[in-house]
């Protein structure tokens, strides 16, 4: 493996397809992620040195270095609070910030930006949104915790919490904040061959991002406004304005985007990364490159996490597996939506009557 000479940050490359090998993008830039903390310790007193050191360094690098140093904090405030929800606390906003890092560092350095102020731009109003949606779900009130991480503690050892804990949650997860951006240092590189101006692709795959953000944004907001509408309704036993007794009844939301998809937000927000990935891959004209690793473990975290969610779910409310056997879990339902089996209820029971169950089940079918 060739070493690029000191103060060379990136790669020569004199092809598309060049900026998608990880053996010239990435392989020889490795051993700087070695030296790194050292240097960073010996210029710390002098803000020049270390922006030198910044610039000078590959910004791929850079980031991997962010993401590793956060595991340890991750891993002690968790073991300190015994709240394991720090990774969460951060999940909306450090993706943005590896955007914003490759997107600053191309700046700094004089090369075409255009490409990269597009996909800042989409990833900004993506943490906009899923920041704003984990705050107002109380996701930063002190001692907020997601509820799976307390089920997941009940039914393991401490033991092989604390190794789920460092494995997982503290370092798996930071790792994967950062390699779902990885389509973005391929997309600098690529930069410096399409040049300063936009091209036809930068506006279709930074339109595409926009659309599959309002996308979550609208089913974030069906799925809290049916909550708010059911805590209303718990609270004053009267049926808000617009609403369907029997959706409340039943504890979760079967309707609008939810009667096509279980998921719809995460679907579109699986698709958000796999679409940046995708964009990565046609500018460096090939069906599929290195950086698939975080695309693929984003889409593999969703199916295990949906899976226990709805594990949890469907403990809770009776209805929901046969909600489950009517509407797809991610992708839409393409012959429309699904309505509900009407449910009878004797003696304070709901019980799902079965020949409308059936129906309901061969009318999917159909």
């Amino acid at each position: 493996m060739l070493i690029p000479p000191a103060g060379v940050a990136l790669p020569v490359v004199k092809t598309a397809t060049d900026c998608a090998e990880f053996g010239r993008t990435v392989s020889p830039y490795l051993p700087q992620l070695l030296s790194l903390p050292q240097q960073v310790f010996q210029h710390i007193s002098s803000f020049e040195e270390l922006k030198t050191l910044y610039v000078s360094t590959n910004p791929l690098i850079t980031a991997l270095a962010i993401a590793l140093a956060l595991v340890p904090i991750f891993l002690v405030a968790s073991e300190i609070n015994k709240n394991y929800s720090q990774v969460d606390r951060f999940w909306s906003i450090l993706p943005t910030v590896y955007n914003a890092h490759y997107c600053l560092w191309a700046h700094m350095n004089g090369l075409p930006t255009i490409r990269l102020d597009n996909i800042i731009a989409f990833s900004c109003v993506w943490s906009l949104r899923l920041t704003y949606n984990y705050w107002r779900k109380g996701g930063y009130s002190i001692g907020s915790e997601d509820y799976r991480w307390e089920v997941l503690r009940s039914k393991i050892s401490p033991r092989l919490f604390f190794v789920f804990n460092v494995l997982f949650i503290s370092f798996a997860q930071s790792i994967l904040l950062w390699a779902i951006t990885t389509p973005t240092y391929v997309l600098l590189l690529t930069s410096r061959l399409s040049g300063p101006e936009a091209t036809t692709s930068d506006i279709v795959f930074s339109r595409a991002l926009m659309l599959l953000v309002l996308a979550t944004f609208f089913a974030d907001q069906q799925q809290w406004n049916f909550h708010q509408a059911k805590k209303q309704y718990q609270a004053t036993a009267k049926v808000p304005l617009g609403w369907d007794r029997a959706e409340l009844d039943r504890g979760f939301c079967t309707s609008g985007m939810f009667s096509y998809s279980r998921h719809p937000n995460f679907a579109a927000e699986q698709a958000i990364w796999v679409v940046l990935y995708q964009w990565g891959c046609f500018e460096t004209f090939g069906y599929y490159n290195w950086t698939f690793c975080g695309a693929l473990a984003y889409l593999f975290l969703f199916q295990a996490s949906t899976w226990f969610t709805e594990l949890i779910t469907a403990e809770k409310y009776p209805e929901y597996k046969i909600y489950q056997r009517l509407v797809p879990k991610f992708l839409p339902n393409l012959a429309g939506p699904i309505d509900m089996p009407v449910v009878k209820e004797e003696g304070g029971v709901r019980e799902v009557k079965p020949k409308e169950a059936a129906a309901a089940v061969g009318k999917k079918k159909r």
